[in-house]
């Protein structure tokens, strides 16, 4: 696999702009005040579907084959990647079928389905998912689409990094969510060429650190997986993101649950909008990293929007346990 460039990327806006929105970036005092910097959030929790995964879904599809198209698309997800490729699918006239592992989001099932994507349900991670979807498509020539190894996917989510140094600059950090890798590994390609001084930082939960074990060790690996974050909740790296973040990444950090649904809180209280766990999971990295960006400027990747109510419920009584007893600020 030969890892996008960043023409690529300017190539993928040019595809997928028709059919997405240029999300807002934005200062918010709270946060600033919370941080002790200058902190700016890109809301591609505002994005349509609620996830920036849309931009991938549609990249890719967009460059698809008819005969691709006519036998349609397969592919695992915990959620917003499973919609992004069930939007894109629709959008060009192709079926879909996304494998989910047991217990997924329950909102994000109902998106997927609602944009007529068949989901399946298999196994209790999302690897045991994703391994049954490319046994699928094996058996019935569907197109299967990697979560991660896809050089178009890559291309496509690096969009909203561009986007955020066209709109700011003098940027000092961008801290991005990590699951697969998608987001990350494409925010280094923009950066590299943009603003080679600005640092990029990705963060995964320290309940699923696959993909900061494969980027410490330097070689894909495997690790647990037991974060309420399913957006952040793989089990092993991918090849593809982890040899651009290897050659690219300034650092990389994790964070605990807990301070994910911390940070899920001081979002709600802070902006005024929604982000599910792993959107939430840039402020929790700021939050920990506060003596490091004292005085920076720093943009935080609200990679999503997509939370159920019993988890927006559990950071909202968290956030509000922690105010009770005086812990909630440094």
């Amino acid at each position: 696999m030969q890892e996008p460039s960043f023409a690529d990327v300017l190539d993928a806006r040019r595809m997928i702009s028709p059919y997405v929105t240029r999300t807002p970036l934005r200062r918010y005092p709270v946060l600033c005040d919370l941080i002790g910097a200058d902190v700016w959030v890109k809301h591609e929790n505002f994005q349509i579907l609620g996830s920036f995964k849309v931009r991938g879904g549609l990249n890719l599809i967009s460059r698809t084959t008819q005969d691709e198209r006519a036998k349609g698309f397969i592919t695992a997800s915990t959620g917003n990647h499973g919609q992004s490729i069930a939007f894109a699918a629709k959008t060009f006239g192709a079926a879909c079928t996304i494998v989910v592992p047991s217990g997924a989001n329950a909102v994000k099932v109902k998106a997927m389905e609602a944009l007529g994507a068949k989901v399946l349900s298999h196994g209790n991670v999302f690897e045991a998912a994703r391994e049954r979807a490319e046994e699928l498509a094996k058996e019935s020539g569907a197109r299967y689409v990697h979560p991660a190894n896809e050089p178009p996917l890559i291309a496509g989510v690096a969009t909203y990094t561009l986007e955020a140094h066209e709109d700011l600059g003098g940027v000092d950090f961008i801290i991005v969510p990590m699951g697969a890798g998608s987001g990350a590994s494409g925010a280094c390609i923009v950066t590299d060429v943009v603003s080679p001084h600005t640092k990029v930082v990705a963060v995964q939960s320290a309940q699923a650190p696959a993909g900061y074990r494969s980027w410490k060790e330097g070689k894909v690996t495997t690790g647990p997986m037991d974060t309420f974050a399913e957006g952040l909740g793989t089990s092993q790296g991918y090849e593809l993101p982890q040899s651009i973040l290897r050659k690219r990444l300034d650092d990389f950090v994790v964070v605990k649950d807990e301070r994910i649904r911390e940070a899920m809180f001081h979002f709600v209280e802070g902006t005024r909008t929604l982000v599910e766990g792993a959107g939430a999971a840039s402020l929790a990295a700021a939050m920990d990293m506060r003596d490091r960006l004292k005085g920076k400027r720093v943009v935080l990747i609200a990679s999503g929007a997509n939370t159920s109510p019993q988890q927006l419920r559990a950071a909202l009584d968290y956030g509000d346990i922690r105010s009770a007893v005086g812990t909630r600020r440094f």
